[in-house]
Parts: structure tokens; C-alpha cells; sequence
């Protein structure tokens, strides 16, 4: 997969010396596991046209993209948010913390999310509506937080065979939701979330019964 990606914000910055955080999550919507949210600092004018949504591309090329990533950046963090921080926060609140914190972390004066707005600072801040396929620092950011995710869910399905989660991640597909209701709510469900709340109500009224 090639394609030119607009890198408006990139291109001013780099114009002007100035390095950009790009970042991004990946597991907002699953209904279990936790959230992943990366940011990461490329060199000026990198270009690598295979960089793009990581949920365009291949897991194969994904793997490929992470590995290259990590040696290529010029800093990176990438941040693991727990089940219990999301049910505590809600989802919204949860990556916007997690993605302000990468902000403040990583060193440079420009910070471009995936359409996450973040609290003002000294740094110059943009939140670009599908940013994972308008910038290259966003789609670099999404890849290492997807595969990041991946692995924890493939480490996860080990760990709690039966529903899945290597194959559908987390999200609330047919077979995790049949798993769900026959194997019952797991320690890394999201409690806050409907078809887990559901669940875990239903157990409670069988209980009493």
C-alpha cells in the first residue's frame, strides 16, 4: 500500500526545524483488554509511503512497520491503559489523559492527535480528523499502538481461552458475545460498558433467584 499523506502540520514544522509528536490509540471501542495509546517523534522529512491507518494494513505489514519504527524514531512511548482506568474515567476521558501525558512526556513544540482534542499547554496542539491518514507522525503512532494491543489480546486469549480474543481483540463480535454470556464476565471486560454490564447483571439476578 502506497499513498501520499498531506503531513500539512509536518511539513510547516519541519519547514522551521521544529520536531512533531504524532499520536494515537488503538482499543476504544473493544469491550475488553485495555486501551493502547502511542506517540512518537520521526525525523524531519521522514517518508516512508507503506505508513498509513494501521487499520489498512495488513497484520503482517504492521509487524514489519512496528519493528522498522522503533529503530527509525527519534523517540517514542506508548502507555497501556488498564480496564479499571477506563470503567473509572469512561473511554473519552481515559485517552485524553493517557495522550496528554505522551504531550507532556516526549520533547517537541508541536503535538498532532487523531482527532483527540487535549487540554491547552505551551505546545502547539491539533487535533486532525482522521489524522492516521492525513499524517505520517499519526499513522506511525497507530501502528505501534496497534500492535502493541494485538499482542496483549493474543497474550490474553492464552490466558482465558474460550472467547476468542486473539481472533476478534476484544470487540463485541457474535462469537465474543455468545462467549461472554456462556463463560461469564471476565477480570479485563469493561464493566462500564453495555453488553458487559448487561451480563454481569443477569448473574447477579440468576443468583438471587
Amino acid at each position: 500500500m502506497n499513498r501520499t499523506l498531506e503531513n500539512t502540520w509536518e511539513h510547516a514544522a519541519w519547514s522551521q526545524g521544529a520536531h512533531i509528536i504524532g499520536i494515537d490509540e488503538a482499543g476504544r471501542g473493544p469491550i475488553a483488554g485495555p486501551l493502547v495509546v502511542a506517540g512518537i517523534i520521526l525525523p524531519p522529512w521522514y517518508e516512508n509511503p507503506e505508513i498509513y491507518d494501521s487499520k489498512k494494513c495488513t497484520e503482517r505489514k504492521r509487524e514489519e512497520l512496528y519493528s522498522l519504527l522503533l529503530e527509525e524514531a527519534e523517540a517514542f512511548q506508548i502507555l497501556v491503559v488498564s480496564e479499571k482506568q477506563i470503567d473509572d474515567l469512561n473511554i473519552y476521558r481515559a485517552t485524553q489523559k493517557a495522550m496528554t501525558e505522551i504531550a507532556e512526556a516526549l520533547e517537541a513544540p508541536m503535538v498532532i492527535t487523531d482527532a483527540m482534542p487535549l487540554p491547552a499547554s505551551n505546545k502547539d496542539i491539533h487535533d486532525l480528523i482522521k489524522g492516521d491518514q492525513k499524517s505520517t507522525s499519526v499513522a506511525a503512532a497507530s501502528i505501534l499502538a496497534k500492535v502493541t494491543r494485538d499482542r496483549i489480546m493474543v497474550a490474553l486469549d492464552r490466558q482465558y481461552p474460550g472467547y476468542g480474543f486473539a481472533k476478534h481483540k476484544g470487540y463485541p463480535t457474535a462469537e465474543h458475545l455468545a462467549a461472554l454470556k456462556e463463560l461469564g464476565v471476565l477480570p479485563i471486560h469493561r464493566k462500564s460498558y453495555a453488553p458487559v454490564a448487561m451480563q454481569r447483571q443477569l448473574r447477579l439476578d440468576l443468583e438471587k433467584d
